[in-house]
């Protein structure tokens, strides 16, 4: 989760590659009867008033129609004014290329961003600064297609400028590193891909700090969590990022992902403290806490969860962990509703929330709705996030199914599992128990053996079960 908290506490980071307005020098395309009104135009760009920018731009694109500076500077004046509010009194542009032109037999539209950008490259398609400018637009606008696209067409270019291209670089690792797509295309994360572009970019100019940002967000989607968990520390660690809550919210979602209870705690108790009404800390101090096993800790997260819960009761990831407190604080009455308003509330239900709430109703003596449940979880083996969920499911099922006297499934569920893990002694003794209820002594006593050579004293009562019920089969023969 790049720069985020638990993803369903916080929303994911959007793709943001700004773009502020600059002048980028195409010396050789300034006309010089224009040289006052161009100098005034990259003043008023240069000082950031954006609206004297546009106004002198808007003189100059009428004597000059063409011209591809004029064209890319008008696009970064109403880039910025774009930024605040709508561009009141935007000018049409003298000469436009068809694509971004008004339809037919209509008045032509006021200029856009785009379309000057636009504009520009087809007046030079040999002038970079428009490739770069269109596609961070793009970007912003989630166009994520063609933005890269068009930040591809300026890193083709030859002798582009360094700090451009690794301006374009950087935007481009971005896109490498969220995906690309639309209705035509569509591509999925590539962090190796996100990982070369920023390289490239880093040789060509000094490491910025949101560079280290990106570096972490890519170590995360790669996944290397120690890497993603170094970057975010080392954020952390520079008076930019000092105490940044994003990115504190991130770190700690790192240290809990790599079961780092302890050091998570140590990060969010004081982000907590200066911040008690941020979710993001709240929720994942109650998952620190949740996770140390320290029933006192875990008790201290149930007001936590729940005062956050209140205030955000359409959350599913809060509700899910409210849940999981309540089961590990002895309140199963109090789990179940939330468990089932969850799987109930989802037309395809998280599977590993499905095993979560088939993990309660076995502890309430529910197994056959618990059955119910996973075997249609299970049904699709695929959609588990990790073999480990798979087999814990499938390890669920078998429990459910013993204890509603069905072997049968039993069996079958304890082979899925058997398919992504191997067998642990307590599904060897699953298993003998069921092939001796189903007859099959020959596979009872195999699965009692391999149940005794695994278990190695860790099981006494079990293992003098077992060595009992393999004397009586072995005495049956």
């Amino acid at each position: 989760m790049s720069r985020a908290p638990l993803s369903a506490v916080l929303a994911a980071l959007a793709l943001a590659c700004a773009s502020h307005a600059q002048d980028f020098s195409h010396p050789e395309t300034r006309p010089a009867p224009q040289t006052p009104l161009i100098q005034q135009a990259n003043d008023a760009l240069s000082s950031g008033d954006y609206a004297a920018a546009l106004r002198i731009l808007t003189t100059l694109n009428a004597q000059l129609p063409n011209n591809p500076q004029v064209l890319y500077n008008l696009g970064l004046a109403l880039d910025a004014l774009s930024d605040t509010a709508p561009v009141a009194n935007a000018p049409v542009l003298s000469a436009s290329p068809a694509d971004v032109s008004s339809s037919s037999g209509s008045a032509p539209a006021p200029a856009t961003a785009e379309a000057a950008y636009r504009a520009a490259i087809v007046a030079d398609a040999t002038f970079a600064q428009p490739h770069v400018a269109l596609g961070l637009l793009l970007a912003r606008n989630g166009r994520t297609a063609a933005a890269r696209d068009e930040l591809n067409a300026a890193l083709a270019l030859p002798n582009l400028a360094p700090a451009l291209k690794a301006r374009a670089l950087r935007a481009l690792a971005r896109l490498e590193l969220s995906g690309t797509g639309d209705r035509a295309h569509s591509l999925p994360s590539n962090p190796a891909a996100a990982s070369a572009d920023l390289l490239a970019a880093l040789k060509l100019s000094p490491e910025e700090p949101e560079d280290i940002l990106l570096s972490a967000e890519i170590a995360e989607a790669a996944p290397d969590l120690p890497a993603a968990e170094a970057a975010y520390r080392r954020y952390l660690a520079l008076p930019e990022g000092a105490n940044d809550p994003a990115t504190t919210a991130a770190l700690a979602h790192i240290l809990l992902a790599q079961h780092k209870a302890a050091d998570a705690e140590a990060l969010l108790m004081p982000a907590h403290t200066a911040q008690p009404q941020n979710p993001a800390f709240t929720a994942q101090l109650a998952q620190a806490w949740l996770d140390s096993g320290d029933p006192a800790k875990i008790a201290r997260a149930v007001p936590l969860l729940e005062f956050l819960h209140t205030a955000n009761p359409a959350n599913p990831a809060i509700t899910r962990l409210l849940a999981r407190v309540y089961v590990a604080t002895g309140k199963p009455d109090q789990a179940g509703p939330l468990y089932a308003s969850l799987v109930n509330g989802q037309l395809s239900p998280d599977p590993t929330l499905v095993t979560d709430y088939a993990d309660l109703l076995i502890r309430q003596r529910r197994p056959a709705e618990a059955e119910k449940l996973l075997k249609q979880a299970l049904a699709k083996p695929h959609s588990y996030p990790t073999p480990a969920d798979l087999s814990d499911a499938a390890m669920h099922l078998a429990f459910a199914a013993q204890d509603i006297d069905d072997p049968k499934t039993t069996l079958q569920a304890l082979a899925l599992s058997a398919t992504v893990q191997p067998p642990s002694p307590s599904a060897l003794y699953l298993e003998a128990t069921a092939d001796e209820a189903l007859h099959q002594s020959s596979q009872a006593a195999e699965a009692y053996k391999k149940f005794l050579a695994a278990s190695a004293g860790r099981f006494p009562q079990q293992e003098s079960q077992a060595r009992q019920r393999l004397a009586v089969l072995q005495h049956a023969k």
